[in-house]
């Protein structure tokens, strides 16, 4: 997720139209860098950014705090009552499938018909100045959309419905603990704050992985089709990566979770999935950036493939040596790795 800004696009980054380095000259709009972690796995300890940080992304209008919503609608009013959860039945389970079918379409269609069909707000904040491709053999269908589409409804709705089956059949049994807001009213709200923290922790080893060349050639490969994103490229994913991505949930057969924390956690993982492929920084309202969106630390692994491979809560890029931070060193960095690494490629 990318760190919440109010400015527009005059003075928070820089349209590219000509000029600038040669790695300037690659973006149509470049944000302000160079990109920082979370500051709370950086040295020394800046409190002040701290308390921005958690403000920004869970006390103001950004995505965990709508998905907090968005999760206690999905349990108040569209989720099946955990008894019926004990036998494995398509009356409890064809609901919540099709619950999740119009999520993904109303998030990820909407953000596309904004920025990308009707282009309401132009090339501002837009990284990649290209358009989404079209008569593309690279594509299923021959349309980088369509392909995204098909990937992401098929068997991306398949595999998060199915994780969300198998967590609430498991509690419903048993099998899986069930943490209740008597047992614990503060362990029970810390989850939600924890809960992107480890989705990152996950994301980053499981991604590393899928880029290993013979896993990245029969899986990965499908989603790197998309080297300039839209909305629908975030979810489109091979079933295997699909399977291994969406595996984070399998902790809370271990870690005791509410059926809100499962709602919550994996539509965290499906739905920003599409909010962080947008291809722009934010969402302008009266020119000022209301919504943080796409992250360009991960506009930047789609281009460079090689570098990025985490994202900004957990800072393991930073660590392991592969973090762009798009500054022209950064990328100077990466071009030295990506050249000791020749010879192993896909």
């Amino acid at each position: 997720m990318s760190e919440v800004s109010d400015t527009n696009d005059s003075d928070s980054g820089v349209s590219r139209k000509g000029g600038g380095s040669a790695f300037e000259r690659q973006w149509h709009y470049l944000p302000p860098v160079p990109i920082n972690v979370s500051p709370f796995f950086s040295w020394p300890p800046d409190p002040k950014r701290m308390i921005r940080w958690v403000l920004d992304r869970w006390f103001a209008l950004a995505e965990n705090s709508i998905l907090i919503i968005v999760a206690s609608i999905s349990w108040f009013w569209f989720q099946p009552p955990l008894e019926e959860a004990k036998t494995l039945s398509l009356g409890w389970i064809l609901p919540m499938y099709a619950r999740n079918f119009v999520l993904l379409l109303i998030v990820a269609g909407g953000l596309h018909l904004y920025f990308h069909g009707a282009k309401r707000q132009g090339k501002k904040l837009k990284y990649d100045g290209r358009d989404l491709r079209r008569d593309a053999r690279a594509f299923t269908f021959n349309n980088q959309v369509v392909d995204n589409m098909f990937w992401s409804l098929g068997s991306g709705v398949f595999f998060w419905t199915g994780f969300e089956v198998l967590m609430f059949w498991a509690m419903a049994n048993g099998y899986a603990p069930i943490l209740l807001w008597a047992d614990n009213p503060i362990w029970f709200i810390a989850l939600f704050f924890l809960t992107p923290i480890w989705i990152s922790f996950h994301f980053y080893w499981i991604h590393r992985f899928l880029h290993w060349p013979p896993l990245y050639r029969l899986a990965h490969a499908l989603h790197h089709r998309n080297t300039n994103v839209g909305p629908w490229s975030g979810f489109s994913m091979h079933p295997i990566e699909h399977l291994l991505f969406l595996s984070s949930i399998l902790i809370h057969f271990v870690v005791a979770a509410h059926p809100l924390h499962i709602l919550f956690h994996m539509q965290h993982q499906a739905l920003t999935a599409a909010t962080s492929h947008t291809g722009f920084e934010g969402l302008l309202v009266a020119d000022k950036n209301r919504l943080a969106l796409g992250t360009f630390h991960h506009q930047m692994h789609h281009r460079y493939f090689e570098c990025n491979y985490g994202n900004l809560e957990v800072p393991w890029d930073k660590w392991f040596g592969s973090f762009h931070d798009g500054t022209e060193e950064a990328d100077a960095r990466m071009k030295e790795r990506r050249l000791r690494m020749m010879g192993g490629g896909y």
